[in-house]
Protein backbone atom coordinates (compact mmCIF):
# COMPACT_ATOMS: atom_id res chain seq x y z
CA UNK A 1 0.00 0.00 0.00
CA UNK A 2 1.41 3.28 -0.94
CA UNK A 3 1.02 6.34 0.98
CA UNK A 4 -0.42 9.86 -1.03
CA UNK A 5 1.99 11.67 -2.99
CA UNK A 6 1.61 14.39 0.16
CA UNK A 7 2.73 12.34 2.89
CA UNK A 8 5.47 13.69 4.79
CA UNK A 9 8.64 11.28 5.36
CA UNK A 10 7.75 7.97 7.47
CA UNK A 11 9.22 7.26 10.78
CA UNK A 12 10.61 4.01 10.70
CA UNK A 13 9.68 1.74 14.18
CA UNK A 14 9.89 -1.54 15.04
CA UNK A 15 11.20 -3.81 12.25
CA UNK A 16 8.85 -3.18 9.65
CA UNK A 17 6.44 -0.10 10.38
CA UNK A 18 6.08 3.12 10.30
CA UNK A 19 4.05 5.87 11.20
CA UNK A 20 3.12 8.89 8.74
CA UNK A 21 1.89 11.60 8.94
CA UNK A 22 -0.09 12.28 5.66
CA UNK A 23 -2.26 15.39 6.07
CA UNK A 24 -2.64 18.25 8.82
CA UNK A 25 -5.29 20.99 9.45
CA UNK A 26 -5.59 23.55 11.78
CA UNK A 27 -3.21 23.80 14.30
CA UNK A 28 -2.24 25.92 17.70
CA UNK A 29 -4.10 29.20 16.28
CA UNK A 30 -7.43 27.01 15.14
CA UNK A 31 -7.77 26.42 18.95
CA UNK A 32 -7.32 29.98 19.56
CA UNK A 33 -9.66 30.78 17.40
CA UNK A 34 -12.31 27.92 17.97
CA UNK A 35 -12.13 29.14 21.65
CA UNK A 36 -11.95 32.40 21.49
CA UNK A 37 -14.87 32.72 18.85
CA UNK A 38 -17.68 32.31 21.81
CA UNK A 39 -16.69 36.64 22.29
CA UNK A 40 -16.32 37.42 19.10
CA UNK A 41 -12.62 37.77 18.89
CA UNK A 42 -9.63 36.07 17.63
CA UNK A 43 -5.71 35.48 17.69
CA UNK A 44 -4.28 38.42 20.21
CA UNK A 45 -0.50 37.87 19.48
CA UNK A 46 1.74 34.84 20.31
CA UNK A 47 2.23 35.40 23.97
CA UNK A 48 -1.19 35.95 25.03
CA UNK A 49 -2.63 33.11 22.87
CA UNK A 50 0.56 30.48 24.12
CA UNK A 51 -1.04 31.60 27.59
CA UNK A 52 -4.71 30.61 26.14
CA UNK A 53 -3.55 27.27 24.97
CA UNK A 54 -1.97 26.85 28.42
CA UNK A 55 -5.05 28.00 30.36
CA UNK A 56 -7.60 25.46 28.28
CA UNK A 57 -5.65 22.38 29.02
CA UNK A 58 -4.89 23.29 32.28
CA UNK A 59 -8.49 23.75 33.36
CA UNK A 60 -9.96 20.72 31.12
CA UNK A 61 -11.39 22.83 28.31
CA UNK A 62 -10.36 20.86 25.11
CA UNK A 63 -13.42 21.05 22.82
CA UNK A 64 -11.37 23.88 20.70
CA UNK A 65 -8.43 21.41 20.72
CA UNK A 66 -11.38 19.32 17.99
CA UNK A 67 -10.58 21.99 15.51
CA UNK A 68 -7.04 20.79 14.65
CA UNK A 69 -7.02 17.67 12.39
CA UNK A 70 -4.45 15.11 11.45
CA UNK A 71 -4.57 12.13 9.35
CA UNK A 72 -1.81 9.14 9.60
CA UNK A 73 -0.57 6.18 7.68
CA UNK A 74 0.38 3.49 9.98
CA UNK A 75 2.02 0.13 9.63
CA UNK A 76 2.26 -2.11 12.92
CA UNK A 77 1.64 -5.47 14.17
CA UNK A 78 -2.11 -6.74 14.25
CA UNK A 79 -1.88 -7.45 17.88
CA UNK A 80 -0.55 -3.50 18.54
CA UNK A 81 -3.74 -2.35 15.78
CA UNK A 82 -6.41 -3.84 17.91
CA UNK A 83 -5.27 -1.85 21.03
CA UNK A 84 -4.91 1.46 18.99
CA UNK A 85 -8.49 0.69 17.67
CA UNK A 86 -9.86 0.55 20.74
CA UNK A 87 -9.65 4.33 20.42
CA UNK A 88 -13.07 4.96 19.08
CA UNK A 89 -12.96 9.20 19.06
CA UNK A 90 -10.76 8.56 15.81
CA UNK A 91 -11.37 7.08 12.04
CA UNK A 92 -9.68 4.23 10.59
CA UNK A 93 -9.75 2.30 7.56
CA UNK A 94 -7.57 -0.74 7.51
CA UNK A 95 -5.95 -2.76 4.51
CA UNK A 96 -8.69 -5.87 4.23
CA UNK A 97 -6.79 -9.66 3.86
CA UNK A 98 -10.45 -10.08 2.32
CA UNK A 99 -9.37 -8.85 -0.95
CA UNK A 100 -5.57 -8.19 -0.41
CA UNK A 101 -3.08 -11.32 -0.53
CA UNK A 102 -1.22 -10.66 3.01
CA UNK A 103 2.33 -9.66 2.59
CA UNK A 104 4.97 -11.76 4.45
CA UNK A 105 5.90 -9.79 7.10
CA UNK A 106 6.26 -10.62 10.97
CA UNK A 107 7.07 -8.93 14.26
CA UNK A 108 9.88 -10.61 16.17
CA UNK A 109 10.48 -8.62 19.33
CA UNK A 110 14.43 -7.84 19.45
CA UNK A 111 14.23 -8.65 23.26
CA UNK A 112 11.47 -11.39 24.68
CA UNK A 113 10.15 -9.93 27.56
CA UNK A 114 9.88 -11.84 30.88
CA UNK A 115 6.16 -11.90 32.32
CA UNK A 116 5.89 -9.98 35.60
CA UNK A 117 4.17 -10.43 38.88
CA UNK A 118 1.00 -7.65 37.81
CA UNK A 119 0.22 -7.24 33.73
CA UNK A 120 2.81 -4.30 33.07
CA UNK A 121 5.12 -4.55 30.72
CA UNK A 122 8.62 -3.76 31.85
CA UNK A 123 12.04 -4.47 29.87
CA UNK A 124 13.13 -7.35 31.51
CA UNK A 125 14.40 -9.96 29.12
CA UNK A 126 15.93 -13.01 28.72
CA UNK A 127 19.57 -13.77 28.78
CA UNK A 128 21.04 -13.51 25.41
CA UNK A 129 21.30 -16.96 24.53
CA UNK A 130 17.73 -17.85 25.91
CA UNK A 131 16.24 -14.81 23.33
CA UNK A 132 18.39 -15.98 20.39
CA UNK A 133 16.25 -19.35 21.14
CA UNK A 134 13.17 -17.88 21.25
CA UNK A 135 13.22 -15.45 18.40
CA UNK A 136 14.08 -18.12 16.40
CA UNK A 137 10.84 -20.45 17.79
CA UNK A 138 8.98 -17.28 16.65
CA UNK A 139 10.60 -17.03 13.81
CA UNK A 140 9.82 -20.47 12.63
CA UNK A 141 6.34 -20.58 13.63
CA UNK A 142 5.62 -17.27 12.17
CA UNK A 143 7.01 -19.18 8.65
CA UNK A 144 5.36 -22.11 9.12
CA UNK A 145 2.10 -20.25 9.52
CA UNK A 146 2.68 -18.69 6.43
CA UNK A 147 3.33 -21.34 4.32
CA UNK A 148 -0.16 -22.63 5.33
CA UNK A 149 -1.06 -19.56 4.23
CA UNK A 150 0.55 -19.85 0.70
CA UNK A 151 -0.83 -23.40 0.58
CA UNK A 152 -4.46 -22.81 1.03
CA UNK A 153 -4.35 -19.76 -1.39
CA UNK A 154 -2.71 -22.42 -3.85
CA UNK A 155 -5.70 -24.60 -3.21
CA UNK A 156 -8.11 -22.59 -3.95
CA UNK A 157 -9.16 -21.79 -0.46
CA UNK A 158 -10.77 -18.24 -0.29
CA UNK A 159 -8.61 -15.26 1.02
CA UNK A 160 -10.99 -14.41 3.51
CA UNK A 161 -10.43 -18.02 5.16
CA UNK A 162 -6.96 -18.67 4.54
CA UNK A 163 -6.22 -16.05 6.56
CA UNK A 164 -7.45 -17.34 9.87
CA UNK A 165 -4.07 -19.52 10.10
CA UNK A 166 -2.22 -16.28 10.30
CA UNK A 167 -0.63 -15.19 14.17
CA UNK A 168 -1.33 -11.30 15.38
CA UNK A 169 2.48 -10.26 14.95
CA UNK A 170 1.64 -9.89 11.30
CA UNK A 171 1.61 -6.64 9.66
CA UNK A 172 -0.96 -4.21 8.70
CA UNK A 173 -1.48 -0.98 7.78
CA UNK A 174 -4.37 1.44 8.56
CA UNK A 175 -5.18 5.14 7.94
CA UNK A 176 -6.11 7.18 11.20
CA UNK A 177 -7.58 10.08 11.46
CA UNK A 178 -7.97 12.36 14.57
CA UNK A 179 -8.55 15.33 15.83
CA UNK A 180 -6.18 16.93 18.54
CA UNK A 181 -8.24 16.29 21.51
CA UNK A 182 -8.21 12.65 20.61
CA UNK A 183 -4.97 12.68 19.68
CA UNK A 184 -3.91 13.98 23.38
CA UNK A 185 -6.31 11.04 24.30
CA UNK A 186 -4.54 8.60 23.07
CA UNK A 187 -0.75 9.80 23.81
CA UNK A 188 -2.12 9.84 27.70
CA UNK A 189 -3.05 6.43 27.69
CA UNK A 190 -0.36 4.95 25.28
CA UNK A 191 2.53 7.33 25.38
CA UNK A 192 3.46 6.62 28.99
CA UNK A 193 5.44 3.99 31.13
CA UNK A 194 2.69 1.48 31.77
CA UNK A 195 1.41 1.13 28.03
CA UNK A 196 2.75 -1.71 26.35
CA UNK A 197 5.92 -1.50 24.56
CA UNK A 198 5.36 -2.06 20.91
CA UNK A 199 2.47 0.58 21.15
CA UNK A 200 4.40 2.62 23.25
CA UNK A 201 6.87 3.11 20.31
CA UNK A 202 4.12 4.31 17.99
CA UNK A 203 2.83 6.59 20.35
CA UNK A 204 6.03 8.60 20.95
CA UNK A 205 6.62 8.95 17.98
CA UNK A 206 3.02 10.75 17.24
CA UNK A 207 3.84 12.34 20.06
CA UNK A 208 7.34 13.99 18.17
CA UNK A 209 4.82 15.14 15.47
CA UNK A 210 1.90 16.54 17.85
CA UNK A 211 5.16 18.73 18.85
CA UNK A 212 6.03 19.74 15.77
CA UNK A 213 2.60 20.52 14.49
CA UNK A 214 1.07 22.37 17.78
CA UNK A 215 4.12 23.12 19.55
CA UNK A 216 2.17 25.33 22.12
CA UNK A 217 -0.78 22.42 21.99
CA UNK A 218 1.78 19.79 22.97
CA UNK A 219 3.65 22.17 25.36
CA UNK A 220 0.16 22.79 27.55
CA UNK A 221 -0.59 18.37 27.30
CA UNK A 222 3.04 17.31 28.81
CA UNK A 223 2.41 20.01 31.55
CA UNK A 224 -1.26 19.12 32.60
CA UNK A 225 -2.15 16.19 31.01
CA UNK A 226 0.13 13.71 30.52
CA UNK A 227 1.41 11.28 33.35
CA UNK A 228 4.70 12.57 34.97
CA UNK A 229 7.40 9.13 34.98
CA UNK A 230 7.48 8.45 38.54
CA UNK A 231 10.73 9.46 40.46
CA UNK A 232 13.87 7.25 39.77
CA UNK A 233 14.31 5.72 44.05
CA UNK A 234 17.58 6.21 45.53
CA UNK A 235 19.45 3.04 46.17
CA UNK A 236 22.11 4.53 48.26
Amino acid sequence: MSAPAESSHALDLLDHGFLRLVEFMGGDLAVVQAARVSYGQGTKGDEKDRKLIHFLLKNGHETPFEMALLKFHVKCPIFVARQWFRHRWSSFNEISGRYTELKYEFYVPERVRRQQAKNYQFEESFDDAENARLRDALAAHFESSYRLYEALLAQGVAKEEARIVLPVSLYTEFYWAVNARALMNFLRLRAEEHAQQEIRVYARAALDVFRAKMPWSCEAFESYVMPKAPPESDSS
